[in-house]
């Protein structure tokens, strides 16, 4: 056996998401971080030993421009491009190679920490060390560091080092939680191994294990969905363990959970109700999927109304935007359906305070195991949303070591400098403005080349009949509408209703107050241009969520080429997934009004006056996300073959010396990605993303290349140039996009 001592900055103990998104954040600001995982590969309930969905903000297309940005969302983006059709091998290696990318993160996979070396009195207790054992290389590593980071999900380490925490449900007094039950107990949400099937194109005979559970003795086949096709993530509901102690009965919870997989495999193969003849197991899980069990107190604790009212937090360091999605104790023999669901109006904010112990000093978490109650836990367990809490932990974690003082220092005195560094590195934050005074370009005159001011959508390809019901249209309105014109088919003399509603929060997308209406008399005919006067000017520049009223003589038409700042919805009349699956209330705002059927698929229109939601100025404006408006530049449509290049310029009244360029392009946001195979997205790069571009500085009365990019699939891109250079002009030239007729940039900062 071998003893060893690592001293780094920080140690972060869990190789889940969230644990990798605070090594990385944290080694980017140039700390040494020792991140520890007790399995052979990181991802932890993503990675293809347990192979769950990675989902987040955007809750399978249900919240609107909600896809994770920062380091989750250059994995995402990157598992698109790499690994369209979801290979969990393929996933895991993008998220290795994410850390390996990283000269500051020392890794050390196989190690199991199990001692945890604390002192100071019950409520001011401060960690020395953790120390875990290798397997299989017998070594004994002592990590020593001034910060700790728990990612393990369970929150061994803060449990080994006296941190206070809670496992199971509070009462519904402690925090006047609806979803709470009346009294306090122990029951958590359960566990889950889930399966691959294949077709192997001849029979295949099918003899269960002596252990399998005949599930049609079993409540299972009367309250649960079960299809010979569905994908292994499907089977999510194959849940046990919730009213027991997860951690402590982790093994008997297996048993369990592998004698109802066969069991189902059975029912499924042998039962004679299903065409399974060729269909065989290609995978079972063998690691429970854990869901919950300790939950740390921070100095704030968040709770269900925080997500319901959408708390703005004057800490805010990250969002989230999954429902609250409770699963009953009984997990799959429970007679109810397999989850319940309470959704806000979009997303929610998450509080820096939610992420630090309130008695262990040095002590921070992120993951399933925040500050947060178990209704709360029920949003914010979801992994994309663990991930973007772990790079603001890591991003606090840095800036803790970096002015040598605990995490609640870092809120108490440092709060403006961490969420102007998690802006600066494109994180999930939203509402927040950069303020950064050491980006030149925000003293720059910026000029385009062009600029989208006739918002219009005119390629008509597909039908929609308004017999249906209501149909909507979310569009910037910047900084006044008049009228809008659409496209459509009237197979009668009628009258067409079309109402304009603002969203309310800036964040939102869903109709919140009735501005105007308007109407329109239609004669019968077929792709009619149709005016309807609607007048508004908000304060600010905003969405308009404009509503066209069900009309059963009335087609309107699609496009199936998208355009940025453009959504469409069709209001359901009806439910959207099976009760058997989960319980849903389909008069919430985001439910009743869905994008699915149509994202990508404007209606078609004419907005009229032009409108300024596209200037150049955005990209300088603070904004990362669309909030309010889009916040980025698009230059007029270009026809790749026969356009000049696509360029904006910063121009400054001195000249400035610069070294370093960000520059965030549009990956919509909007799009639903997944790591593994919930759904398929038909193109690798996102095709708003910028392709081929170069920079230009004028030096000495001439342009100079100072940075050029072909192939170009990634949202943020930081060029570090070779030698600074000395100029009163910048310039970025686009020559090319992934499919967009539009050059759509984010952001520009300059640094020197």
């Amino acid at each position: 056996m071998k003893n060893e001592t690592v001293q780094t900055d920080i140690t972060v103990v869990g190789g889940g998401l969230s644990g990798v998104n605070a090594a990385i954040a944290a080694a980017r600001l140039g700390q040494k971080v020792a991140l520890i995982q007790n399995r052979p590969m990181l991802g932890g309930n993503s990675s293809s030993e347990v192979r769950v969905w990675v989902c987040g903000a955007t809750s399978h297309g249900v919240n609107r421009y909600a896809r994770e940005t920062g380091i989750m969302g250059e994995m995402f983006v990157e598992n698109q491009y790499r690994n369209p059709d979801g290979n969990p091998y393929l996933w895991d290696m993008v998220v290795l190679e994410s850390v390996l990318a990283e000269p500051n993160i020392q890794l050390f996979l196989n190690t199991d920490v199990h001692e945890v070396e604390a002192y100071g009195e019950e409520d001011d207790r401060r960690i020395a060390s953790v120390t875990g054992w290798m397997m299989g290389s017998e070594r004994r590593i002592r990590f020593e560091s001034e910060l700790f980071v728990d990612c393990t999900g369970d929150g061994l380490v803060g449990f080994l080092a006296g941190a206070q925490h809670r496992i199971g449900r509070e009462a519904k007094d402690e925090y006047n939680e609806d979803w709470a039950p009346e009294a306090a107990d122990n029951i958590t949400l359960g566990s889950t191994l889930l399966f691959y099937t294949k077709d192997v194109g001849h029979p295949v005979r099918y003899v269960p294990p002596s252990f399998a559970k005949d599930i049609a003795a079993t409540t299972i086949p009367l309250k649960r969905v079960i299809r010979s096709g569905d994908n292994g993530c499907s089977y999510w509901w194959i849940e046990w363990g919730g009213e027991l102690d997860t951690v402590h009965e982790n093994e008997r919870i297996r048993d369990e959970l592998w004698s109802v997989v066969y069991g189902i495999w059975d029912y499924i193969k042998n039962s004679g109700k299903f065409e399974a003849e060729t269909m065989t197991l290609e995978w079972v899980g063998s690691i429970p999927g854990k869901r919950e069990y300790r939950r740390f107190i921070g100095d704030y604790v968040l709770n269900q109304n925080d997500i319901l009212a959408q708390r703005e937090f004057e800490d805010r360091i990250a969002f989230g935007g999954w429902s609250i999605d409770l699963h009953p104790p009984g997990g799959m023999y429970a007679t109810e359906s397999g989850s319940k669901h309470l959704h806000p109006d979009g997303i929610y904010h998450i509080p820096f305070r939610s992420l630090y112990s309130v008695n262990v000093s040095n002590l921070m978490f992120a993951g399933r195991n925040i500050s947060a109650s178990h209704v709360a836990f029920g949003t914010t367990r979801v992994m994309a949303t663990c991930a973007v809490i772990g790079e603001a932990a890591g991003t606090g974690a840095a800036l803790a070591v970096q002015h040598g003082v605990t995490p609640r220092a870092v809120y108490e005195r440092h709060l403006t400098q961490l969420q102007q560094t998690l802006l600066r590195q494109d994180a999930s934050v939203i509402g927040l403005r950069s303020s950064d005074d050491e980006d030149l370009a925000r003293r720059a005159k910026l000029t385009a080349s062009s600029t989208l001011r006739r918002l219009a959508v005119e390629d008509a390809a597909e039908p929609v009949a308004l017999q249906g019901g209501d149909v909507a249209l979310l569009v910037p309105v910047a900084p006044e509408l008049q009228r809008i014109e659409l496209l459509l088919d009237a197979a009668a003399a009628t009258t067409l209703e079309v109402e304009v509603w603002s969203t309310g929060r800036a964040e939102n997308y869903i109709p919140h107050r009735l501005e105007v209406s308007g109407l329109a008399a239609l004669a019968p005919g077929e792709r009619q241009w149709v005016s309807i006067p609607l007048a508004w000017k908000p304060p600010t520049a905003q969405h308009g969520f404009i509503i066209v009223k069900a009309n059963e003589h009335v087609t309107l038409y699609v496009s199936h080429q998208p355009q940025t700042g453009v959504l469409s919805f069709v209001k359901n009349t009806s439910a959207t997934v099976s009760a058997d699956f989960s319980n849903q209330d389909p008069d919430q705002p985001v439910i009743l009004w869905s994008m699915k059927k149509l994202v990508r698929k404007p209606f078609c229109f004419r907005m009229y006056p032009e409108t300024t939601a596209f200037e150049v100025g955005h990209v300088t404006d603070g904004f990362v996300r669309t909030y309010g408006e889009p916040h980025m530049w698009l230059s007029e449509a270009r026809d790749p073959a026969v356009s000049k290049p696509a360029s904006l310029e910063l121009q400054w009244q001195e000249t400035v010396q610069i070294s370093e360029i960000h520059l965030t392009f549009n990956d919509d946001v909007n799009e639903d990605l997944i790591n593994l195979h919930h759904h398929y997205t038909p193109f690798p790069v996102i095709p708003e993303l910028i392709r081929d571009y170069r920079l230009e500085a004028y030096v000495q009365g001439q342009w100079v290349k100072v940075h050029e990019e072909t192939a170009n699939h990634k949202r943020k891109q930081i060029h570090r140039l070779p030698a600074a250079v000395n100029t009163d002009q910048l310039r970025l030239v686009i020559e090319a996009t992934n499919g967009s007729l539009h050059a759509e940039v984010i952001e520009i900062r300059v640094y020197g």
